[in-house]
Order: structure tokens, then sequence, then C-alpha cells
């Protein structure tokens, strides 16, 4: 039986036979590679985080194991699902540090631990704890839950009410007491908004607003980052009440100039040590009144105008005794007022109603020389209650109000009562 024939073209060629000059070179092949790992087995980090989210529990080390070095290291180690049960510490890592006994329970990286329980998804005992360093006692029950609301958020997040008016140019605020209107700007507030929070610092309202603007962007199924927004007036931390944002060059231009020219109309409730009466307060503003503290130059003793080139600032506050407690609970006179600003110097009013002998309630700064009791208050009671401007695009003369917060609303109750006798 006849052998079968080769194909010529599948022999191999002979060891070093030259190859001819019509004849191109073959390149050799590369020897046959390993079969490549899967994609996943390579995956970056974050990839591999996620995956962890959802990973089975037979892959978390037993309670109180050590965490495996090749997963915890690079990917951040697998978790349990959202709403896992807690695992109890045991004697080995009895008085570590949070962060360490959540590694150790549950098989993670340093940071991966640290980053969870600062986000609040760890709890003690049922109790959420944020501070790594916490220390654990023995028998603790300690459990992750991945679908935790941050506590964070909820701290730097703004209530969706406090959005009084919204459109293209323009957002009016409510502003909650104890919040900046915006991080320290050392260029004044007429600069762009360029400086931003730091790790650890808490949320201004600036800061709040874009969040809650982009959340409103996102509800209607538009993305991107937060919008920005111009500053063109604040108000104090502890002051509550109205504020402005810009939301266009042209609008933040128009309502600086508004300001300028004293056309915004603003309206603020106080209340004060003793009972003052009707009046408008005209003085000049100096960085130091004499005492150390800024305020005017004409209770300055001595020279009273500037001197050199220390520069004033013309401070204008007209005001109302809205209601009178000649025998308050506080066992002091007292009285609720309006004041209006015709210009809006910092602390004008404070200022002003410290230097006429009737300090705002809550105050602390400007008080030096006040020789009556003061009437404690958890806070500075002031509160802007009305905004009022011409539209920057519409040219539509708008006014908002905004009622006493709470705490402002319990003070007032507490002043309101008769005296025990």
């Amino acid at each position: 039986m006849p052998r079968p024939k080769r194909d010529s073209k599948h022999r191999p060629p002979p060891a070093n036979r030259p190859v001819p000059a019509h004849e191109p070179a073959r390149s050799a092949k590369p020897a046959r590679s390993a079969k490549p790992a899967r994609s996943d087995d390579a995956a970056p980090a974050d990839k591999a985080a996620r995956a962890d989210d959802a990973a089975p529990a037979d892959e978390v080390a037993p309670a109180g194991g050590p965490a495996p070095a090749d997963r915890s290291a690079s990917a951040g180690g697998p978790e349990p699902a959202a709403g896992a049960k807690g695992r109890a510490v045991g004697p080995e890592l009895a008085g570590s540090p949070l962060d360490a006994v959540v590694r150790g329970l549950f098989a993670l990286s340093w940071g991966r631990a640290r980053d969870l329980v600062g986000r609040g998804k760890v709890s003690v005992d049922g109790r959420v704890v944020t501070t790594p360093t916490t220390r654990v006692r023995a028998g603790a029950l300690v459990a992750l839950d991945l679908a935790a609301r941050d506590p964070r958020a909820a701290k730097e997040s703004l209530d969706r009410r406090a959005l009084v008016h919204v459109d293209a140019h323009v957002v009016v605020v409510d502003k909650p007491s104890g919040i900046s209107t915006v991080p320290f700007d050392p260029e004044g507030m007429g600069a762009s908004i360029a400086v931003r929070r730091s790790a650890g610092e808490e949320a201004t309202l600036d800061q709040r607003v874009r969040s809650a603007l982009a959340a409103r962007e996102r509800a209607r199924g538009r993305s991107g980052p937060p919008p920005e927004i111009g500053v063109v007036h604040r108000l104090d931390k502890e002051t509550s009440g109205l504020v402005v944002f810009t939301r266009s060059w042209a609008a933040k231009k128009a309502l600086l100039q508004a300001f300028r020219l004293h056309h915004v109309h603003r309206r603020y409730l106080a209340l004060v040590h003793g009972i003052p009466k009707d009046q408008t307060i005209v003085s000049h503003f100096v960085e130091d009144r004499g005492d150390g503290l800024r305020g005017s130059v004409e209770r300055r003793g001595g020279r009273q105008y500037a001197v050199g080139s220390e520069k004033t600032q013309r401070a204008v506050t007209h005001i109302e005794v809205v209601e009178r407690f000649a025998r308050s609970g506080a066992g002091q006179p007292s009285a609720l007022v309006a004041c209006r600003l015709e210009t809006g110097r910092t602390h004008q009013i404070r200022i002003h109603l410290s230097e006429a002998r009737h300090p705002v309630l809550g105050e602390r700064v400007y008080v030096r020389g006040y020789d009556r009791p003061l009437v404690p208050a958890p806070r500075v009671m002031l509160h802007a209650a009305e905004l009022g401007f011409e539209h920057p695009a519409t040219g539509k003369e708008l006014r908002w109000t905004s009622e006493l917060p709470a705490d402002m609303e319990e003070m007032l109750a507490f002043l309101r009562k008769e005296p025990a006798t």
C-alpha cells in the first residue's frame, strides 16, 4: 500500500536552511505562552472591591481569624453582603481599635476597614461607630451593613424645604443656624468661591446648596457635577434666615451692584437685652474701636475719627421695637426688635445694638462693658426674616419672608412668661 504523500507546505524547513533572496524571511513564532489569567484575577482594586460587596459568605474569614494577605492587601478583601449579621469579638482581638477588629473579623485591608468605619457602615452592639481608633471589648457584636447611610451625608445635607426659590439666575435659601455661609475667603465675598473644604471640615452653606441643586438635576434625569454658585452677601454662622446666591455671571454682577447701592431689602428680627427705643443708628466702622473689637469710631475714647491710613465704613441700621417684655421670664427686661439694614457691614446689627446698650441675646463677643445680667441663650438670637430685590433677569421686584426658627420661638415664649414670684 503506497504511503500517502506529505504536503510539502507543512513540512518544516531544514535547520539553518538559507533563505533565497526572492523569499521573504519568516519571523520565528514566539513560544506559546501559558494560558492568560482571567481578567477578574487581575482586576483593578476598585472592580475587586465592587465584586467583594456581594462575596458569598464562605469567602469570609472565620471570626477572629487573620486577614488573608493576598486579597486584603490588594483588592480590599471580601465583605459580607448588606445587612449581614454581626460577629462577636474574640479574646485575641479584645481591646483592639475598631478598624483592626473589622479587618480581622471580615478579612479586609486596613484601608478598606477604616473607610467602612468612617462611612458609618460598622456598628458595635447595635450602635454605629465612626471612629476607627475606638477600642472594642471582648464579646462585643460587630456588624457590617453596606446599605447603611453615611452619617456624614446627613450632617452635610440641606433640607429641600430650605431652597425657597430656584431659577436659572438666583437661588434663595433659608439658612439654618450653625452653618457658615461660605468657607473662609481671604479675598472677600465678592470673589468667586475658590476655597474648598478640607478633609474633616464641616460643609458650608454654599457647598450644601450646590449639592442640593445637583440632586434636583439628577431627579430630572440630568447628570453632571454640582453647579457653581456666586456669593453676593453672607450671614454669620449663628444667624439664621434668608440668603441669596447667584447662578449666572450677569445675576452676580447685577446683585453686587444692588447691594452696593443699598437697593436690597433686608429685615432682621432679634431678641435683645433691655427695651430700646425706635431709632436709626448711623456710625462709621473701624477694625479697632479702641478695645480690640470691630465697631464704631464714634465710640472710641479720645480720637473719634480715622487716624492715618485707617479706613472707615458708613453703617446705617433702622431699629423698630416689635414687642416689649418689661417683666420677662428671664427676670430681666427684654424685647423683640426688627432691624432694617441700609448698609450691610460685618456684624453691623450686633455691633449697633451692643453699642446702644441692648446686646442681642446669646451675644458673646460684643458685650464688653455691659454691666447688667446677661440672659442665657443657645446662640445669637438673630434671624434674617425678609429679603427682597429686583430680579436681575426679569426686573420684577421679588420679596420673601422666613418664620422664626424653633429655638427663637422657644426663647420668645420663655420671655413672654411672667417671672416667678
